[in-house]
């Protein structure tokens, strides 16, 4: 079905977020996709099994020695020669466009590859023995982009595509993700004016309350797609719609785009998943499952959400010693509508949200879990309040880092760290591993102090030769690399991780988390079990695993109890 065979559906939901100029955003749309067919099915098949886990890196994440080939190239030769091919099934390229700041996320041009990172062929050779996902940086520009440029020019149509605001006016109730101004000032050649920055100056807001906006980022949204991305990541979505007088987070107009993006994907990519990334609290997150549509019987908005809840849980689990927080959102945690699922994740490129834990843990609780990570060298970022104050927003520090012990135990410290990665495969979704999870990189204090970039500590980058020595036989980032691909090829091979099987918590004491996932309709189930205290723990078992296999270590039980060392993650099966 071609756009225009869907112009009745795209006109409503354009008229619901253009009223009167739906028609003009029916044209520019029109215009901007008059050279591309359609798919020729809807037809896309299973949209996931329990095979799929996603690798978030960036595109320069890995550098061959002496510059012999592109970082891409460099990249793709690494994870093949260490088998990675065989236990994860996509590969998570984070910005790859040439950019000004925020490593990747200020974009210049959203159809360019940075050259300091490989070519479009790099990607599509990558994309051979991986499938890919992309992120669209679609609520702001970098201030170096011709669009800027030509936006300061006075030059039409780009002198409607940023948000000028006047400073005199309230903007109390915005809300705000950093400790930064809203508004920056900037000549342009019709005199001084403001426009909306919401994360930093280099990164300009686009207007989206001009419909060519929406019609640009559309095409290049179904460009990514065609040049081979299986999961297209929508950055930053929460703040794309302003309107003042609100808090202009998830207006009602943000998630009618993120609808028209899927639908758009229907026609010219239909095997093509929507991502949404918002880092907020839980109900919020989930929001942007959106409705059931009647036709169809599924949700209609993101195919997946971030499960922006699990990191700082399950992070405040282990360092707490203590479950319940962590159990009891599990135990709430409804299921992800017909044809979604969530995204889960314990780190990536960004540190780990706060925001998600309002209303799951007490203040006390909260104020506790910053005070560890610190203790382990984290750097806390921070954002605005509407009252002028800063609150915490989220941990910058490596996941590996931030659970060591407090006492130096080398054992230990694997042991947390891997079962913490083992619930995160385990649980209802698709996981996504981050590439310095996987080869267990600490905390890079050099590069976040060199660089004044609180984040940077979770960002280091690899030269080829230096990673290999860090990995080498013995040491412990080659211990929990040699264990975390060992995780994965036992998850890839379980039916009942499908990412819709079941999901049940088991209630236990506060010291362990447990919950069953079951394969539909069949007898296929794990348990999964795990110890957050650093104490050994006994563990009285249901009854279906009184029998059972550990599918982790390959060990047999044979009554009805086991022992958990502290830290320790088991995924039983009934034998």
């Amino acid at each position: 079905m071609s756009l225009a065979d869907r112009v009745t559906s795209l006109t409503v939901r354009l008229r619901r977020i253009y009223g009167d100029r739906a028609d003009e955003a029916l044209r520019a749309m029109e215009a901007e996709f008059a050279d591309l067919s359609a798919a020729p099915t809807d037809e896309a098949g299973p949209r996931w099994n329990e095979r799929d886990v996603v690798l978030i890196t960036y595109a320069d994440q890995l550098r061959s020695d002496e510059g012999a080939q592109s970082p891409l190239v460099a990249l793709r030769e690494w994870l093949v020669e260490n088998g990675l091919e065989k236990v994860l099934s996509t590969v998570h390229l984070l910005p790859f466009c040439p950019y000004s700041s925020d490593d990747g996320f200020s974009v210049i041009d959203y159809l360019a590859v940075d050259p300091d990172s490989g070519t479009w062929e790099d990607i599509a050779a990558l994309g051979e023995p991986f499938e890919l996902m992309f992120d669209l940086v679609l609520n702001h520009i970098s201030q170096h982009s011709e669009w800027y440029a030509a936006y300061k020019r006075g030059e039409s149509p780009y002198d409607r595509f940023f948000i000028e605001a006047d400073p005199a006016l309230d903007y109390t109730q915005v809300t705000r993700p950093r400790s930064l101004p809203l508004l920056t000032a900037v000549e342009t050649s019709r005199g001084p004016r403001h426009v909306w920055t919401t994360f930093s100056d280099d990164q300009i807001d686009l207007n989206y309350g001009e419909p060519l906006v929406l019609a640009r980022m559309l095409r290049i949204l179904v460009e990514y797609a065609m040049r081979g991305a299986r999961i297209v990541r929508l950055d930053a979505i929460t703040y794309l719609w302003k309107r003042l007088g609100t808090t202009c987070v998830h207006l009602p107009e943000t998630h009618e785009v993120v609808k028209l993006m899927r639908d758009v994907l229907a026609a010219y990519s239909p095997q093509t998943l929507v991502l949404t990334e918002t880092n907020v609290p839980h109900v919020e997150n989930i929001s942007y499952f959106g409705q059931l549509d009647p036709r169809t019987g599924e949700a209609d908005e993101a195919h997946m959400v971030y499960q922006f809840s699990l990191p700082p849980l399950l992070l405040e689990a282990f360092l707490s010693g203590d479950a319940t927080a962590l159990r009891d959102w599990l135990t709430n945690l409804d299921p992800p509508p017909p044809g979604c699922t969530f995204f889960n994740f314990t780190a990536s490129h960004d540190g780990v949200g706060v925001r998600p834990l309002e209303g799951l843990v007490s203040d006390e609780r909260l104020a506790a879990m910053v005070e560890a990570v610190k203790r382990r060298g984290a750097i806390v970022n921070t954002r605005r309040q509407a009252d002028g104050s800063d609150s915490p927003y989220e941990l910058c520090v490596a996941y590996f880092s931030a659970l060591s012990p407090e006492t130096l135990d080398e054992e230990l410290h694997l042991r947390r760290f891997l079962s913490s990665q083992a619930v995160m495969l385990a649980l209802r979704g698709m996981p996504a591993v981050y590439f310095h999870s996987l080869v267990g990189t600490p905390n890079d204090i050099a590069g976040a102090e060199s660089s004044g970039i609180a984040r940077r500590i979770n960002r280091r980058k690899y030269e080829r030769g230096e990673l290999d020595e860090l990995l080498r036989e013995g040491t412990l980032q080659r211990r929990v690399f040699e264990g975390y691909r060992d995780l994965l090829a036992k998850r890839i091979d379980e039916p009942a991780f499908h990412p819709d099987a079941d999901q049940r918590v088991i209630q236990s004491g506060s010291a362990l988390l447990a919950f069953e996932r079951k394969q539909h309709d069949a007898e296929r189930s794990v348990l999964v079990a795990v110890n957050v205290t650093d104490d050994s723990f006994d563990f009285e078992l249901p009854p279906p695993y009184h029998s059972s296999r550990d599918l982790i270590t390959g060990d047999r039980s044979a009554g009805g109890q086991i022992v958990l060392q502290g830290g320790q993650c088991v995924w039983l099966t009934p034998s």
